[in-house]
């Protein structure tokens, strides 16, 4: 069978078009995808609450119960929120991570208020309120930020 001329025109025309095709394939498939993990309070509802004025009953209605809270007594709430990026067939990474930290005398009054972000693998304070010179419950968001690299992507899909 032999080819016409028209016929052989269009061949150029549609391996562009395949090209193009696979192209746009291969990129999209880089592209990231971001999942959100987690919950913290937005800045707005956190002025919303008064250290040393606020209970445990109070500051429940504003910002809502955490999913953790102090190991020992409940004299913490803690908010935990990650961001984690994939790109293609790659390990998925974690990007941001905030945790939000709400401490509460033996009676139940907020006594502190503060926000903590993972920037380069190091716990940095973002913003704090407190009512005394002492910060107590450091040691628990250090264990909280000690198990960045410890779970995997399954892990936390699986929850």
């Amino acid at each position: 069978m032999a080819w016409t001329t028209a016929q052989r025109d269009r061949r150029p025309a549609a391996l562009r078009f395949v090209a193009v095709i696979c192209l746009a394939a291969a990129l999209t498939a880089c592209a990231p995808i971001y999942r959100n993990h987690g919950y913290v309070p937005s800045e707005e509802d956190l002025a919303q609450l008064v250290v040393g004025r606020d209970t445990r009953d109070t500051a429940a209605p504003k910002v809502g119960r955490p999913s953790a809270s102090g190991l020992l007594n409940d004299t913490g709430w803690f908010y935990v929120q990650s961001r984690w990026q994939q790109r293609g067939a790659l390990a998925p990474q974690e990007i941001d991570r905030q945790v939000v930290a709400l401490s509460f005398s033996e009676s139940g009054v907020l006594q502190n208020v503060e926000r903590f972000g993972l920037e380069r693998g190091q716990i940095v304070p973002l913003s704090r309120r407190v009512t005394e010179s002492s910060v107590r419950g450091q040691s628990v968001l250090s264990q909280l930020f000690a198990n960045v690299g410890r779970l995997s992507a399954g892990q936390l899909l699986d929850n």
